[in-house]
């Protein structure tokens, strides 16, 4: 089993990030805790302890919970703490990735023996046969793909009706994110894009991703939905949106940036 990559005294203080099975413990007031660790009231001693980083001059740690969760209104998801503002959403994106790599990397997947932590780098060893694995990074690309002023906006199965977002793909095996970008839009709805423009990334913790978003415009084709991947799509007056991904999200970010250029 993967050992602590550090060990912490009871008066440490920090950003606690408690993690168990994806979730993240928040206090009562809904926030992440912070202060002495012996002031956590953990029903269990945390199995893995890493440094996630620091915020506003604050060490930020990852303890690892595996006891049984009694109030699941305790514990969130890094989603539910976009609100906090994007360098808590980051730690926590981070906390909960590094906690599920802990979990998938107690052995060995080349010998089966157990791992141990890189003390000078996020990584996990295996002494006997020298196997190093690092924490997996999964990109996909968000695509905002505009005609006129409109955007095409698509609702996957996955989603509730009435909610729709831009098109989103995983990149695959020695593919560039341009071009995972036009295979994916031409797969889910069967149109081809052009003028490919880069807009920022996301990390987002479902389980791994990293996101990569792009604005394009329409170049040609009708819609047709890719079967069991989307239910529905259609072409929306970018002034007249159905429900959306908040702002908070890169998604949400890059329709508004959408609606900024089409209003001027």
């Amino acid at each position: 089993m993967i050992k602590h990559s550090i060990s912490l005294t009871p008066n440490q203080h920090g950003l606690w990030f408690v993690v168990n099975r994806g979730r993240i413990w928040v206090n009562a007031a809904r926030q992440i805790p912070q202060g002495m660790l012996s002031a956590l009231t953990l029903s269990a001693e945390p199995e893995q302890i890493c440094r996630l980083g620091e915020l506003a001059g604050q060490d930020a740690y990852l303890l690892v919970n595996h006891d049984h969760i009694a109030d699941e209104n305790d514990w969130v998801s890094p989603r539910d703490l976009l609100s906090e503002g994007e360098q808590i959403f980051y730690l926590a994106a981070r906390a909960v990735q590094v906690a599920l790599f802990l979990q998938t990397h107690r052995f060995c997947g080349q010998c089966g023996s157990a791992m141990s932590l890189v003390s000078w780098e996020l990584a996990a060893l295996c002494n006997k046969c020298g196997h190093r694995c690092y924490p997996r990074i999964a990109p996909c690309v968000l695509v905002g793909i505009i005609k006129d002023k409109q955007i095409l906006l698509a609702r996957s199965s996955r989603h509730r009706k009435g909610f729709f977002s831009i098109l989103a793909g995983f990149v695959e095996s020695a593919e560039t994110l341009e071009q995972a970008a036009a295979r994916e839009v031409k797969e889910e709805v069967g149109v081809e894009i052009t003028n490919l423009r880069y807009v920022g990334s996301q990390p987002w913790p479902f389980p791994h991703s990293l996101m990569a978003g792009f604005i394009a415009d329409y170049a040609g084709g009708d819609i047709v939905c890719q079967p069991q991947e989307i239910e529905e799509a259609h072409w929306f007056d970018l002034a007249s949106l159905p429900e959306v991904p908040p702002r908070q999200t890169l998604s949400g970010q890059i329709i508004h940036q959408l609606q900024q250029i089409a209003g001027k």
